[in-house]
């Protein structure tokens, strides 16, 4: 399979025509070697309109979805990034210019990613995805839904800093920005988005009495 050629016609296709105008995550996105944070046996699909699977129960967010949540937090050179469970994230920023730390929970998954992003000069961690490692981040990205945001992911922010997940109860999610104020966060809904939810951050089943 020619990876390069279909890394190309994915941003052509999936990138560019769903408003994604960051040109510096759009040259990102055409030299991540996507194919790489994906099992070898998934490797066929890592560019198509899929979530490729990385290991059992972790995917990688369609390209239309990730790129769109990349933009909405603004990334700039020289930022500081944590990427929870977001492999690719981590790739496509610190190809943009920004120090990035993957953080992830499952060993199995971190197997697979860890050889290419530490070729990259992305930090890996592995550690529970709801304490993040380190503070004072400019941006924390997710590669993934949750059914709700742990506080410990936005007390993780800088002031000025940006969080990007998407919120998802159900078949639709919303990708969510949180910006940390001097005095707690403002948010907002920036587009409609189904990513898989990450393992362990479903709604906790309620019980009424």
């Amino acid at each position: 399979m020619d990876f390069h050629a279909a890394r190309q016609n994915m941003v052509e296709s999936q990138v560019r025509v769903n408003d994604v105008t960051d040109m510096g995550l759009q040259l990102a996105m055409r030299h991540v070697q996507r194919e790489r944070l994906c099992a070898p046996s998934q490797s066929f699909g890592a560019y198509g309109e899929v979530e490729a699977a990385i290991a059992p129960g972790r995917v990688l967010m369609k390209p239309r979805d990730i790129s769109k949540l990349l933009q909405t937090t603004e990334p700039k050179p020289g930022e500081t990034v944590l990427a929870i469970a977001a492999p690719y994230a981590a790739a496509v920023l610190k190809h943009a210019g920004l120090t990035v730390t993957a953080q992830e929970a499952d060993p199995r998954a971190m197997a697979v990613i860890e050889p290419y992003l530490k070729e990259l000069g992305v930090k890996c961690e592995t550690a529970d995805l709801k304490t993040p490692v380190g503070s004072d981040y400019d941006v924390v990205i997710v590669e993934g839904a949750v059914a709700e945001v742990p506080a410990t992911w936005l007390n993780a922010l800088k002031v000025g800093g940006r969080l990007a997940v998407v919120l998802k109860d159900g078949p639709v999610g919303r990708a969510r920005l949180y910006l940390r104020l001097a005095q707690g966060f403002s948010e907002r809904d920036v587009f409609d988005s189904s990513p898989s939810t990450i393992p362990g951050f479903e709604r906790t089943p309620s019980f009424e009495f």
